[in-house]
């Protein structure tokens, strides 16, 4: 490493096309935008008369329209709490048929509130356990598989549950089967995760706040806004992104360690924040944010790792354990060319070894590289930039790449690439993945489709990422086509890291040109 010269510090951005403080309009500057502008009367005008409007500021057009997206994520899940009253008079959750498929309804918190015991009353995560293939070999005891925070989010709504059935019991409340009261009530707050994440994305973004609306309106939302628990940890990523920008890098690494505990990849943010403050020489504010964040991590884990251990070690157990998803690249690789190298079919406890040395390999790589692009670029990386990277890099090496884990990129892709043609076009691709992926596991026998079509789709949704990773590094190496900067901000989103000099530069090497 060496420290450079003036002529290569940070370079200012391009120049501003705009005064300070004044608003990007995406309906002059984005052709989709501008063309969907035109029923209600074009693009914003010269001399419109913007941010007077008493109450429909970009921020709460934003939340308005994730709140119609997630009324629609809820309808498009509502098939699978459906009833009916079998032959012996009970009243069952109606899955007859492969509705879960069918309908392309399915959705984890279901089915996982019967196999997490939270429909029995007396139970906690991580202390009641039960066993698996009992009276087989590969019968083993299993606990709650998801990590602190998580688990004990379902295993409070379960609680919830439980009082609303006991006063639907009495007429004072609608009732229903415990399992669709249970999906309801998750369904809520998990909305309202979705909505923080919008607000963060929005505050975030700073003049450029309808950049939020790609986030509200994104056809991920529509299908995986209720498949898992996942916007609990986009909430935190998005709103510890925001307190770095705002300066205040303790509660940024509160957040960042919440996160941490309900899903792991919002932890990966300290990797891009490092490089960017070796960068520019603010190493204190990325110590307080990591202590923070490693000290948040630990307060909430530890009561439960020293107390329930068994229980607690479960989530690390079966990510050690579990093989190949069948949306990973691994997946995909395996089966278009017969190649059975990634561990293949594994027993019950067996560790799928060589496949978690590869994607362990390959994302460590993919770090380096990023570390790389972080300290040689000629103008200092955005956050947002090296933090897509960062977690694009883990989905395309991950082992697993479960569907709503997609919902991760969503925030970050809107403040690393705010082009909504883009966007929206990558958005949907990975949308009608569950298309095929739903119609893949109602199986051919049931008129389902070969796993060919979904493996297809999974292939192109992964081209379709990794075409973004290599739009980012290019408006990275020139940011004369970065949108953000040619506006006339450096780093909306980088705090004390915005408009910084820079102190550590790695040197890059020239091209040579032929004499």
């Amino acid at each position: 490493m060496s420290s450079p010269t003036d002529e290569t510090t940070s370079a200012e951005p391009a120049p501003a096309s705009l005064d300070a403080g004044q608003r990007v309009a995406p309906s002059r500057t984005d052709p989709l935008v501008a063309a969907a502008s035109r029923p209600i009367g074009g693009p914003l005008g010269e001399h419109a008369a913007v941010g007077r409007h008493w109450f429909w500021t970009p921020q709460r057009v934003g939340l308005a329209l994730a709140t119609l997206a997630l009324m629609l994520c809820w309808f498009g899940k509502a098939s699978c709490i459906q009833q009916y009253v079998d032959a012996n008079g009970q009243t069952q959750l109606d899955w007859r048929s492969g509705r879960p498929y069918v309908a392309m309804c399915y959705s984890d918190v279901v089915p996982l509130f019967s196999a997490e015991r939270l429909d029995q009353p007396g139970t906690f995560p991580y202390r009641t356990s039960w066993v698996d293939d009992a009276g087989t070999p590969n019968a083993h005891v299993r606990y709650m598989e998801y990590p602190v925070l998580t688990g004990l989010f379902q295993w409070a709504n379960a609680k919830i549950t439980q009082v609303w059935k006991a006063i639907s019991d009495t007429g004072w409340l609608p009732g229903a089967l415990p399992v669709a009261i249970y999906f309801n009530i998750t369904a809520f707050w998990l909305a309202l995760a979705w909505l923080v994440t919008v607000w963060a994305v929005g505050r975030t973004a700073n003049r450029r706040p309808w950049d939020a609306c790609l986030a509200a309106i994104s056809p991920l939302v529509l299908v995986h806004a209720f498949t898992n628990f996942d916007t609990l940890a986009t909430a935190f990523a998005a709103t510890g992104l925001l307190a770095w920008a705002r300066r205040k890098p303790a509660v940024a690494g509160l957040l960042i360690g919440l996160g941490a505990a309900a899903k792991m990849y919002p932890l990966f943010l300290l990797g891009p924040l490092l490089i960017l403050c070796i960068r520019a020489g603010k190493l204190r504010p990325w110590t307080i944010t990591a202590g923070a964040a490693g000290g948040t991590w630990l307060a909430v884990n530890l009561p439960i790792a020293l107390t329930l251990n068994a229980g607690w070690q479960e989530f690390f157990r079966l990510n050690a354990q579990r093989g190949m998803d069948p949306d990973s690249i691994y997946n995909v690789i395996s089966y278009f060319t017969g190649w059975a190298g990634f561990d293949g079919p594994l027993a019950a406890g067996q560790t799928p070894t060589w496949l978690n040395i590869v994607s362990g390999t390959l994302f460590l790589a993919c770090c380096a590289g990023i570390a790389y692009v972080g300290l040689s670029a000629p103008v200092r990386p955005r956050l947002a930039q090296l933090c897509f990277l960062v977690v694009a890099a883990f989905l395309l090496t991950n082992k697993v790449w479960s569907p709503q884990y997609s919902l991760w990129l969503v925030p970050f892709a809107v403040l690393a690439i705010p082009r909504w043609r883009l966007l929206l076009g990558w958005m949907l691709l990975d949308a009608l993945v569950w298309v095929p992926r739903m119609f893949y596991y109602l199986g051919t026998d049931h008129k389902g489709l070969p796993p060919d079509w979904f493996l297809g789709f999974v292939a192109l949704r992964d081209l379709a990422v990794v075409g973004l990773c290599v739009l980012v590094l290019r408006e990275i190496y020139r940011p004369a086509e970065d949108l953000v900067r040619v506006a006339g901000d450096d780093d909306p989103a980088g705090g004390v890291l915005d408009r910084a000099r820079d102190v550590v530069v790695l040197p890059r090497r020239r091209a040579r040109h032929a004499v």
